[in-house]
């Protein structure tokens, strides 16, 4: 299989000749890894249960791990599933990848859509997948929305959403997304929406895809599904921990599968895990750190916040130049928005992920304000 280059070894690749300025200290908002110590009554709970490391844990989750998910459920989206329609995984990345190969094992000709620009493990997914993909393109003109030609639905199996949106930070109302389950259900397609931001909002918390499904009157999550992660909510992307939810006939075929992948938890990490999920407290902190990182992000750059995530879809004049340049003299990395899109989308845009507290973020924007007014200057 001929995989794409991932993003972050792109960026190597083109720095690699670069000497950044010594007088600045190395800085780097490339990568979407909380740089907040994980709370404290997490740690304790993985210390507290660190002699289960002798027994092997269920690919199926503990019960105090599927009763966290399902608290969660309850208390964030209102949400009242049974143990039949949530799956504890090994985070989601490996979800995104594996699942698709799943779903489209018989499938001749297995169609895919997705976003543009995406989290890379779909195009893995897709090639794994032996599937030809569709874009759906978040462009300025769209609001960074996903639309669709119908005419296509007839022949996809598989559409992935992503909002909150990674790269993008656009976020999907609840009419937006009953269109979609109604989409599903009208062609049969499975429609999956990966939530793992969903927690980060600012001001009002976003639904998900399974309100979105429930307002439908799709109360049976017929081809619906979400993923979600502890990492970015909690600050803990080292506990591996995430879930599937959804449609239950779906999930009782891809557990079989599952028990072929190993990607069961250790049990440890599952303790760890569901007392996380179970608390919300902790995550309203965090939401607080991010809203003030974008308040110093509108006082510097001048960039409006966005509904949710910790990401800046910055706009600027070549995004290449821009990142070699904001590196060479300012000793600061950041991810140019096309190697994160396929066919010219995501040109004249980076990434900033707005992951540290508050002094070094402040630092960081202020290097590229003073790039941004060098540039201005010549």
């Amino acid at each position: 299989m001929n995989f794409e280059t991932y993003p972050f070894e792109k960026l190597n690749q083109l720095l690699e000749n670069v000497t950044p300025d010594s007088r600045y200290s190395p800085l780097s908002l490339t990568i979407g890894e909380p740089q907040f110590d994980t709370p404290k009554f997490i740690l304790d709970a993985l210390k507290a249960h660190a002699a289960l490391l002798n027994k092997y844990p269920k690919t199926a989750g503990e019960t105090v791990l599927r009763e966290g998910m399902l608290t969660y459920l309850k208390n964030r989206f209102g949400l009242t599933l049974d143990n039949g329609q949530i799956i504890p995984t090994f985070g989601t990345r490996e979800v995104l990848f594996n699942f698709p190969q799943f779903l489209l094992h018989d499938v001749e000709t297995p169609h895919i859509v997705f976003p543009n620009p995406f989290y890379q493990i779909y195009e893995g997914a897709a090639k794994a997948s032996g599937a030809d993909v569709v874009y759906l393109n978040l462009n300025e003109s769209n609001g960074f929305q996903p639309e669709i030609d119908e005419s296509i639905l007839a022949e996809t199996n598989l559409v992935i959403l992503n909002s909150p949106n990674n790269p993008t930070s656009s976020v999907m109302g609840m009419e937006a997304m009953i269109k979609w389950v109604n989409l599903a259900l009208k062609y049969e397609f499975v429609l999956l929406n990966d939530e793992c931001y969903a927690d980060l909002y600012l001001e009002e918390a976003v639904p998900s895809l399974l309100n979105a499904s429930m307002e439908a009157g799709n109360k049976d999550f017929k081809n619906i599904l979400v993923i979600n992660s502890i990492s970015k909510r909690s600050s803990a992307p080292g506990l591996r921990s995430g879930f599937m939810a959804g449609d239950s006939e779906i999930l009782k075929a891809y557990m079989v599968y599952r028990t072929y992948v190993g990607c069961a938890s250790p049990l440890p990490l599952q303790e760890a895990a569901a007392a996380a999920w179970a608390d919300q407290k902790h995550v309203d902190i965090f939401r607080e750190k991010y809203k003030k990182n974008f308040q110093i992000a509108k006082e510097v750059l001048g960039v409006d916040a966005p509904e949710a995530t910790f990401y800046i879809w910055l706009k600027v004049e070549d995004e290449i130049d821009f990142t070699v340049k904001l590196y060479e003299k300012y000793n600061l990395k950041v991810i140019p928005g096309s190697f994160l899109g396929r066919e010219g989308v995501g040109k004249g845009y980076v990434r900033l992920a707005l992951v540290y507290e508050a002094d070094k973020t402040r630092e960081a924007l202020q290097r590229i304000a003073a790039l941004k007014d060098d540039k201005t200057k010549s």
